[in-house]
């Protein structure tokens, strides 16, 4: 018996066109309530950004946000876990050294952080994700802890930066969920382990629990629930992760395969 869905949004749930078939979605989460399910979002997406993109519905969806770092609903933080300040700008100043043509996004309980130098196109990229986005001149400028630290990488050069990281990985959950990204969030905190806060949370069991996903930040979600589902444009790590492939973003994937299973179900 399935009672909580929980789903990636960039590549997975969100189509490429960084939406979604809101009409479709309103008649499955229906579906989900009368079938006394609970529907989440697992997503690198800043919490407020979620809540823009499901408009009024947003009250009904459990918001797994901020790379999974913090847990809002219904308007309400349930859980946050943050990197420490020091923690936090000695890694930003790592990535600095690193290359000086990437965007680094510092995000605090209050707000994300860019550069002044940012350009207007990656600044408009990085404003898909982030809803409260303010701009510095200095990193070191933040007092507060990190909700988490992301780099948006244009080049695709991610996956060899990452590893220029290393030397962080035993103080911080390092991760290139692809080529564009690296997100960073405090150690031991990564979709998987805010999956299964929420499912205790909810009293439900990873048996109980259906997930999707398709980058590499979503191995760790693959191994949550039960019915495990990698899209048809996954990477191939997460396809062999899930238990089902379906089919892509672009085609409804997510929806179509929830509706399927709860017709299923009854």
């Amino acid at each position: 018996m399935i009672k909580l869905v929980i789903t990636d949004l960039d590549g997975t749930f969100l189509n490429s066109a960084n939406s979604f078939d809101y009409d479709y979605y309103q008649k499955v989460s229906q579906k989900m309530k009368d079938a006394g399910v609970s529907f989440a979002a697992c997503t690198g997406k800043q919490c407020e950004r979620v809540e823009e993109l499901f408009q009024e519905a947003a009250a009904d969806v459990w918001i797994l946000g901020d790379s999974a770092t913090r847990i809002k609903h219904q308007g309400d933080y349930i859980y946050e876990s943050l990197l420490p300040n020091q923690l936090g700008l000695a890694m930003i100043d790592t990535l600095e050294q690193i290359a000086n043509d990437h965007v680094i996004i510092a995000c605090t309980p209050t707000a994300a952080y860019i550069h002044t130098s940012v350009n207007d196109e990656d600044a408009t990229k990085v404003r898909g994700s982030y809803r409260v986005l303010d701009t510095l001149s200095s990193y070191g400028d933040i007092k507060e802890d990190f909700v988490k630290i992301t780099v948006y990488d244009p080049k695709l050069r991610c996956f060899e930066h990452v590893s220029q990281l290393d030397s962080f990985k035993g103080q911080a959950y390092i991760v290139a969920s692809e080529a564009a990204w690296i997100d960073i969030t405090n150690q031991g905190v990564h979709k998987g382990t805010t999956v299964a806060r929420l499912q205790d949370i909810l009293h439900v069991t990873p048996e109980e629990t259906m997930v999707f996903g398709d980058g590499l930040n979503d191995l760790e979600l693959m191994a949550a629930g039960k019915y495990s589902f990698a899209m048809r444009n996954a990477f191939d790590q997460v396809k062999e992760a899930a238990q089902f492939i379906t089919t892509s973003n672009d085609e409804n994937g997510v929806l179509r395969t929830i509706e399927l299973l709860l017709d299923l179900q009854q």
